[in-house]
């Protein structure tokens, strides 16, 4: 009788570590697609943003059509993107167009002097490091979520139930422009 009852103490105990271990799991898996939530409001309004510094800069740079035909195609296939995945590729194409938008204005003195202009650079720039700060909370709970997934007791459930290590937002430039000093130009 003893026996029967020390099984059954040790059966519940079991039972309530796996289902305490696979709420966190959930907690955690929440948590993240919470965080991307987040990335997604973030980049929803840096892409209603994005016509209205194109429609800007035709104006002065009218000649710079294929940098903005790059902006405005890369808009457009983050505003299709569905999937975690597809969306973190369409932000990088984005960041990638934008930047040679960056590139490009340098030869346009007036242009950056416009009002509309810098109000739409002072968005996009608050946008930017929203996005960033956002893109920093993803990464924290991802790696929270990653870390529940792998380390033992709760890799086991994790592996039960299906849950697998998710990937990080990474940086759209390479380690190589990353580790490369800024250039400053007078």
């Amino acid at each position: 009788m003893n026996a029967l009852i020390v099984i059954g103490i040790v059966a519940v105990i079991v039972i309530v570590a796996v289902a305490s271990m696979y709420n966190g799991l959930v907690k955690l898996r929440n948590n993240r697609e919470n965080a991307f939530a987040n990335i997604d409001v973030q980049l929803k309004q840096r892409y209603d943003l994005v016509p209205q510094l194109v429609n800007t800069v035709k104006g002065y740079a009218g000649h710079e059509k294929e940098t903005l035909e790059k902006v405005t195609a890369a808009r457009a296939a983050a505003m299709k993107a569905n999937t975690v995945d597809e969306k973190v590729a369409a932000d990088k194409a984005l960041s990638g167009a934008l930047a040679g938008l960056r590139v490009s204005l340098e030869a346009y003195p007036e242009l950056k002097a416009n009002e509309n202009f810098l109000q739409l650079q002072n968005e996009l720039a608050d946008i930017e490091n929203k996005l960033s700060a956002a893109r920093r909370f993803f990464n924290s709970a991802t790696r929270e979520f990653n870390n529940a997934c792998e380390v033992f007791p709760s890799n086991i459930i994790a592996g039960m139930f299906g849950f697998k290590r998710a990937a990080m937002y990474e940086a759209t430039e390479s380690r190589d422009a990353l580790n490369k000093a800024p250039e400053v130009k007078f």
